[in-house]
């Protein structure tokens, strides 16, 4: 087994996007040529409604795949194909843009909304492909309990236990709460690139 060395620690940048929701930009900027196929990750943590109530509204994506992954809270997806949907704390929403779509993501006011974003590019050969959504549910995730803590598989594998498979690309989406100074190794397979965003700690 190959050990891979962390290449790079990213400080992640105020922003604002939408109708003016406040987030920190964590990958979106020249860093991701090295990371293909990751685009963009933000993340979002506020108590504070007005900072997020004004949510994303109708807007358009192509060749791309959105994933909104819920710590807290609740957010409301439409788009121009006439799919709907809620997530709440713990939920995902991952929508495929290919040869285009429009949609809108609203946050709903509640104690807290806490959680990430993350683009994914398209193979050339799925850029066209036909715009899909689906919400993934708390019931749909694979819960683990592990010896250094406890596992949420959102999308792809982990361990031989798989959660939800991707229409395009091979994406692991894994939520690890760790018990504090926990060593955790994770196979990575040669030719992937990977990065892991801490919530807290």
């Amino acid at each position: 087994m190959t050990i891979k060395k962390v290449k790079k620690l990213i400080k992640g940048q105020a922003a604002v996007d939408g109708a003016g929701v406040k987030l920190i930009r964590v990958l979106g900027y020249n860093d991701v040529k090295d990371i293909d196929p990751f685009l963009m990750l933000d993340a979002f943590d506020s108590e504070n409604s007005a900072d997020y109530i004004a949510g994303f509204p109708m807007h358009p994506h192509r060749g791309i795949e959105t994933i909104t992954y819920l710590i807290e809270g609740e957010m409301t997806h439409t788009d121009s194909l006439g799919n709907g949907g809620t997530i709440k704390g713990g939920e995902s929403q991952w929508m495929t843009a290919g040869s285009g779509i429009m949609h809108e993501e609203m946050p709903h006011k509640k104690n807290r909304l806490f959680g990430v974003q993350i683009w994914l590019n398209l193979p050339q050969k799925d850029k066209m492909a036909k715009p899909h959504y689906f919400d993934i549910k708390n019931e749909m995730i694979k819960d683990l309990d592990i010896d250094e803590g406890h596992v949420r598989v959102i999308s792809g594998e982990y361990k031989n236990h798989n959660g939800v498979t991707p229409n395009y690309i091979h994406a692991n989406l894994i939520d690890f709460d760790l018990k504090p100074n926990s060593d955790l190794e994770i196979a990575i397979e040669k030719d992937e690139n990977s990065f892991v965003y801490l919530f807290n700690g």
